[in-house]
């Protein structure tokens, strides 16, 4: 049974194959607002300074001028993959310029995680083969020893400029984005970009990681038309809720929060509030005080968030009352499922607000589907975007062809990625051709249900890969078995999400112990905990727990049974509750 958009939703427009993501976002032959009805499209949270439509697209332009000469880059030179920049970066009003820069060159830009080690950063430097490094100052220290780790030169690192920096601070050495864009006022325009037709759906434009079904984190080539295509989808289907909001010409005030280098804020808040006119009110990461203070001073009209956060607001009713609330329309969470109950508790404090829900991956170019204000069924991630094709597979590859029965859930679209970098039997795996096209394997359980609207929605069930949702992080347990294995007593392990009130999910680690063990458990424990802590980003540590075992399950071809491991501790937590 194929699935795909209500009835309701209007059709796709056609998705252009040969236009580069520069000028889809500031050309308005391609369908964006005008820059005459735009909103400033990044206003600082912080300090209020903010950035028009028609300043960001010059700003853009002449730091492209800039790197292209600091670099040495010539637009139509070489392939994209020899332009790769890296982004490792809090959020930033100039975030976005940084990206469609590197892109106006024909290169590529790999977001990294701002909460990356030096040696995490390294491996995606490398891996992704980046030849330059942008950055901020209160990052500048891991991001220089990551460069060095990585061979970039440190003139090739560069700094964004953020609320509060002391500019006595920045090493005289390194170039500012200031320093580049005012460098490139004075350059010659750049050539213009020599396209062939379907350039755009085969060239990468990001290259983005994530651990995909299984495995350690792999580049997700992302290409132009994928962006535009969600894009596109997003800005269809969100189009009649829009108009009934405020007129055709409606314009949101948005809550820029989420990591710009998560394919969540990358695509859904960058690309597309900037398409659409609107105004995105920049943080540079959750503090609530932030966050209620911006929404208050000005009039933020819709949240995006991640379950997290919403159990802080949930959980802070009274510090939240202190402040004027009576913008927020909507609220729209993304990047692991929000539980009906956190959805309900919420809704209660705040009625007013239509509290929606959506799901994608990185391989989908980000929104699957998601609910609209008026089809909210509480648990539901809502109805497929126009453009997408889904089914529902079980186990053995048998489609299925009902409501309610669970199974993989594959999905077809002009977002659906490249492939991964460099990684062929990955990109196999993922990628697989059917007989209506080429799907994208979702390595989530799913089921297909009629909602009380009547139209059918997508309910996530559970995750067949074995990815674990930290605050909307994907950890992969193979990463950080990798890294207990170093540990002198760790003979064997495996690693397992378990649930956890603020964090959604969090890493638990199985230890089989090695002869060498002489501690005592609880000292072994915190040994092995902090031996974590020390190799890895915060949201990989084992907040979960150690707990030590005989044997970890496996198969006959020794792929850790991880799923054996999961049921047992839940029935264990199960059973001492039923006891309490």
């Amino acid at each position: 049974m194929v699935f795909v958009s209500p009835s309701w939703v209007p059709t796709l427009p056609e998705v252009p194959d040969t236009v580069n993501l520069f000028d889809f976002i500031f050309d308005e032959q391609h369908g964006r607002a005008p820059f005459a009805s735009s909103l400033d499209p990044y206003v600082d949270g912080l300090t209020g300074t903010r950035i028009s439509s028609r300043g960001l697209k010059e700003r853009t332009a002449r730091l492209a001028r800039a790197l292209a000469h600091e670099l040495d880059w010539g637009v139509n030179e070489g392939t994209e993959f020899d332009k790769v920049v890296g982004v490792f970066a809090l959020n930033t009003i100039d975030i976005p310029a940084v990206n469609w820069a590197i892109l106006r060159l024909n290169g590529v830009s790999t977001p990294a995680n701002a909460v990356y080690n030096a040696e995490e950063l390294a491996n995606q430097l490398r891996s992704s083969g980046a030849q330059a490094l942008f950055t901020v100052l209160p990052l500048l220290e891991v991001a220089l020893r990551a460069a060095e780790l990585a061979g970039i030169q440190r003139a090739r690192v560069f700094l964004c400029e953020m609320p509060g920096d002391n500019n006595d601070s920045y090493p005289r050495d390194i170039m500012t984005l200031s320093q580049l864009i005012e460098k490139g006022k004075s350059l010659p325009e750049l050539e213009e970009l020599r396209w062939i037709p379907g350039q755009g759906a085969r060239q990468t434009a990001f290259l983005c990681y994530s651990s995909g079904t299984s495995g350690l984190p792999k580049g997700v080539m992302i290409s132009h038309r994928n962006v535009i295509a969600n894009t596109i989808q997003i800005t269809t289907y969100e189009s009649k809720m829009r108009e009934a909001t405020g007129g055709r010409n409606y314009r949101d005030i948005v809550l820029g929060l989420l990591p710009q280098s998560h394919i969540y804020g990358l695509v859904v808040i960058s690309h597309l509030g900037t398409y659409r006119g609107d105004s995105v009110i920049i943080l540079p990461k959750f503090d609530l005080g932030d966050c209620l203070e911006s929404i208050q001073r000005y009039k933020i009209n819709t949240l995006y968030l991640v379950p997290p956060i919403i159990i802080s607001l949930v959980k802070s009713r009274d510090r939240c009352e202190k402040y004027d609330l009576s913008s927020v329309k909507a609220i729209f969470t993304g990047a692991a499922p929000l539980g009906k109950e956190t959805a309900e508790a919420l809704k209660q404090v705040y009625p007013s607000w239509a509290i929606r829900q959506g799901y994608g991956t990185t391989e989908t170019c980000t929104v699957v589907c998601s609910s609209i204000s008026d089809d909210i069924d509480f648990g539901s991630s809502g109805s497929l975007l126009p453009g997408y094709t889904a089914r529902v597979m079980t186990p053995k590859g048998q489609e299925i062809t009902e409501y309610d029965r669970p199974g993989e859930l594959l999905v077809r679209s002009p977002t659906i990625t490249l492939g991964y970098f460099k990684n062929e039997a990955a990109t196999k795996e993922t990628f697989v051709e059917l007989n209506d096209g080429r799907y994208m394997r979702t390595g989530d359980e799913v089921v297909f249900r009629r909602a009380p609207s009547g139209n059918e929605h997508v309910w996530i069930v559970d995750r067949i890969k074995e990815l674990i949702k930290v605050k909307g992080h994907q950890v992969a347990p193979a990463e950080l078995e990798a890294c207990l294995l170093n540990h002198p007593a760790v003979a064997d392990c495996a690693v397992i999400p378990v649930q956890d009130d603020r964090a959604g999910e969090v890493p638990k680690a199985f230890v089989v112990k090695s002869p060498s063990a002489k501690d005592h458990d609880h000292v072994l424990v915190s040994n092995i905990q902090q031996y974590v802590a020390k190799e890895k980003a915060h949201y990989k540590q084992l907040r979960g727990g150690v707990e030590f075992i005989d044997v970890i399950p496996k198969s006959p071809s020794g792929k850790i049974l991880r799923r054996i491991l999961r049921d047992q501790d839940r029935a264990k937590k199960r059973q001492a509750t039923s006891k309490l």
